[in-house]
């Protein structure tokens, strides 16, 4: 049994990550997953991290958020953010990610938000600036992006931040930050709560299977999450709970499932059924 299977839940096919990401070329591959907080992109893609990891791509994580309300006890309060920093880096290291592509974009919990865009304030830049730049110095050619449904407003924000991200990467505008670089296709990962049930609907699904992709991963890519999730020993008090919730993703047969949506971050205005719309009416 291989150690992950991908499955198009469309057209039921399975295969390895050139399902989840259309035209996979291996090695040639840089993987982008942005993180709302730490540890989400290991709770939501982790499976999807480390089979890239495995297949010898490049992976970074961006790590939207600072962590600073993330304390248990007042006496964590100054140092909970270099505390999570360096929990952080173990925890991806056990994933295969290297320290240099965890780039933290620090900016406050529960205030994403407001920093979605490039020139926020006179005086103050908000994301756009530094993640295009990043994406196009690192040339990553893949994306996954946080779900924006009913999680979390830095979830939202996440969001926001990379469906609007990988198209701009490869666009012609401010040159000057980094040669443009085309990102070639883009999935949505769950953290906790379900998709948006709209693009099922728009498939002709129903809207209990809102992903399009699946992965099943056998025991020992769970236990790599879950090693990982134990890095965060400042937040021993929900790593329990976390690990515990992880079990409602096993099947039967003992693999475990993880769920993403691939979608276009700019779909094209196609005019045809318009056109063939209009051309029937007598006016």
């Amino acid at each position: 049994m291989k150690p992950y299977t991908f499955v198009n839940l469309d057209t039921r096919e399975a295969g390895q990550l050139e399902v989840l990401f259309p035209g996979w070329d291996g090695a040639n591959e840089r993987l982008c997953v942005y993180s709302p907080h730490d540890d989400d992109a290991l709770l939501g893609a982790g499976y999807a991290i480390r089979a890239a990891v495995d297949a010898g791509a490049e992976v970074t994580i961006f790590i939207v958020c600072s962590g600073n309300a993330g304390y248990s006890s007042p006496e964590q309060r100054d140092t909970i953010v270099e505390t999570r920093r360096r929990e952080t880096r173990e925890c991806y290291r056990e994933l295969g990610v290297r320290e240099e592509n965890i780039v933290f974009l620090g900016f406050p919990d529960f205030s994403a938000i407001q920093y979605v865009g490039w020139q926020i304030a006179p005086d103050r830049e908000g994301h756009f600036r530094r993640t295009i730049t990043e994406l196009r110095t690192r040339r990553i050619t893949r994306i996954l992006v946080p779900n924006h449904y009913r999680e979390h407003i830095d979830h939202l924000a996440a969001s926001l931040m990379a469906s609007y991200d990988a198209p701009q990467s490869g666009d012609a505008f401010a040159v000057d930050w980094a040669k443009p670089h085309t990102v070639t296709s883009v999935a949505q990962y769950a953290v906790w709560a379900d998709l948006a049930p709209e693009d099922a609907v728009l498939r002709g699904r129903d809207t209990s299977l809102r992903a399009n992709t699946a992965v099943m991963a056998d025991e020992s890519a769970e236990e790599t999450i879950r090693q990982g999730i134990r890095r965060y020993v400042s937040q021993q008090q929900i790593i329990a709970d976390l690990i515990a919730q992880r079990q409602a993703r096993r099947m039967d047969d003992g693999r475990y499932v993880e769920v993403y949506l691939r979608f276009d971050p700019r779909p094209k205005l196609s005019y045809a059924p318009y056109k063939a719309f209009l051309s029937k009416l007598p006016y």
